[in-house]
């Protein structure tokens, strides 16, 4: 991530919460497999039906993909401008000209582009918990956008 050239694309990625979010999903399925297995054997007095075992592993599915959304931010950046990519699936692009700064406020759990008008977009690709990764990461984008804005007339 050092050396950017001008046909350059830079992906930045999470790395812990990506862990965590795929270590999370694992679990959330597994156990739910195993709830639903156990479910016709135990005596509760409750009948359960094989439409009640895939339920459960359906429900264990749609809890697993939830979990997974962590896993999705991300940023590409190049000479021209970013594109951040958040939880929810939808991506913002931005030209360099657009953002007036990349920050990451002390105490802050990830970094932010600065718009105008007092405005920002948090960037949570980049989070505190990837301490070097983050670091590098916005020292990346800040480079960018200097070269962005000194390309200037």
């Amino acid at each position: 991530m050092s050396t950017v050239t001008d046909e350059e694309t830079v992906v930045i990625r999470p790395r812990r919460a990506t862990w965590v979010s795929v270590v999370l999903a694992a679990f959330l399925l597994v156990a739910f497999v195993v709830v639903a297995v156990l479910l016709r054997s135990s005596n509760t007095g409750v009948i359960f039906e094989t439409s009640d075992q895939i339920a459960m592993v359906g429900i264990g599915v749609v809890l697993a993909c939830g979990a997974l959304l962590f896993a999705t931010p991300r940023v590409r950046a190049d000479a021209q401008g970013v594109e951040v990519r958040n939880v929810i699936l939808l991506t913002k692009r931005y030209t360099w000209l657009e953002v007036i700064a990349v920050s990451f406020p002390d105490g802050a759990s990830f970094a932010r582009l600065e718009l105008p008008e007092d405005e920002y977009l948090g960037v949570l690709a980049i989070q505190s918990v990837d301490r070097d990764h983050a670091v590098e990461a916005v020292r990346t984008l800040r480079r960018l956008h200097k070269q962005a804005w000194a390309d200037q007339p």
